[in-house]
């Protein structure tokens, strides 16, 4: 329908080896150019470090509706995708951050379980303070050992992003930020830019049955 946006998937064939590829095309006498490196893909199982991942969840006002359904159907998949050895925390904003633990747990049922009937109490009111948050989310103490990855759930209604810029590349560092745009109209500009400053990735969820296979993308 007129209200997504049409989106084409490729992959390429699976190949041992690392490749590299460059694409060179000339308009208006501008020469553009677009380089792609694709790691090994041939199924080989590699050693996965620990992570240690915080999900952060915008439950403001905005998000009323199908976009707060999505969202916690985003988060359920991502609790049900960690892995023994794991650690993780659920943090709800909307006028406030408020955090389901004090700081990362280990990825125990008990604890997952848990995370899990927080996420389905979870209801959209209040304001956006993205900016509160994030510095949250930013300001835990990492724990030594653990790849850090916060995976931020919002449809990106915000006024500051320029600030919110600035609050990521000040305060990120060794994490990697994910982004995960909600609703049939997300802040894309502002999901893609966070995500790169955040050396991560992000998608974008548009409908309910998308949840599933974006959000496994986005894990692996």
């Amino acid at each position: 329908s007129m209200e997504h946006d049409f989106e084409l998937l490729w992959r390429p064939v699976p190949s041992s080896a690392p490749r590299g590829m460059v694409f060179a095309e000339t308009v208006n006498g501008e020469p553009h150019y677009l380089l792609m490196v694709m790691p090994p893909d041939d199924g080989t199982v590699t050693s996965r470090m620990p992570r240690e991942m915080v999900f952060v969840v915008d439950t403001s006002g905005s998000m009323h509706g199908v976009s707060i359904t999505q969202a916690k159907e985003a988060l359920q998949r991502a609790l049900t995708g960690l892995q023994p050895g794991d650690r993780f925390n659920v943090i709800e904003f909307n006028t406030h951050p408020t955090p389901l633990f004090a700081e990362s747990m280990p990825a125990l049922a008990s604890n997952t379980g848990m995370a899990q009937n927080f996420v389905n109490r979870l209801r959209a009111n209040g304001g956006t303070e993205m900016n509160a948050a994030l510095q949250y989310a930013l300001g835990t103490p990492p724990q030594h050992g653990y790849l850090r990855q916060i995976i931020f759930v919002t449809d990106g209604a915000v006024g500051n992003e320029e600030g919110l810029f600035k609050l990521i590349e000040a305060r990120l560092g060794d994490a990697r930020l994910f982004t995960v745009g909600i609703g049939s109209a997300p802040n894309s500009w502002f999901m893609r830019k966070s995500a790169e400053l955040g050396r991560g990735t992000f998608v974008i969820i548009s409908a309910l049955h998308e949840v599933q296979e974006k959000m496994d993308t986005l894990l692996r």
